[in-house]
């Protein structure tokens, strides 16, 4: 029971972290809103597409491990991405996002990353 719980939410957390990455590369500026730190109209739409890249890679890389790795490599990825909602959070404090979105968005996608890694390595 545990292990296709592990395995669906780390599925689901691969495919939601490949949406938004492809959100940020075909709209980037409502994508930002949603990130909670909006874009500057005239500001380097460049930063917004590096996130889109990063975040497409990430949900790819995760769901190939899914695919031809054991649970605990696709823990092991798990641990080490969760570091990214954790700098999420801290850069939205930083750049004026509300603690809202900081805290419900990105602070929460992380403890749901560790809980999937926790889940994995249980597996």
């Amino acid at each position: 029971m545990l292990t296709p719980l592990a395995y669906g939410l780390a599925v689901l957390l691969s495919l939601f972290i490949t949406f938004i990455g492809v959100r940020f590369l075909v709209a980037p500026r409502p994508a930002a809103a949603g990130y909670g730190v909006s874009a500057k109209e005239n500001g380097d739409a460049a930063y917004l597409s590096i996130k889109g890249l990063r975040d497409l890679t990430y949900g790819i890389l995760g769901l190939a491990l899914i695919a031809f790795a054991g649970a605990h490599a696709v823990g092991w990825y798990m641990l080490a991405v969760a570091l990214v909602p954790l700098g999420d959070t801290l850069i939205v404090l930083r750049h004026g996002g509300t603690k809202a979105a900081a805290f419900g968005i990105h602070f929460a996608t992380a403890a749901v990353v560790l809980v999937n890694a926790a889940l994995l390595f249980a597996a």
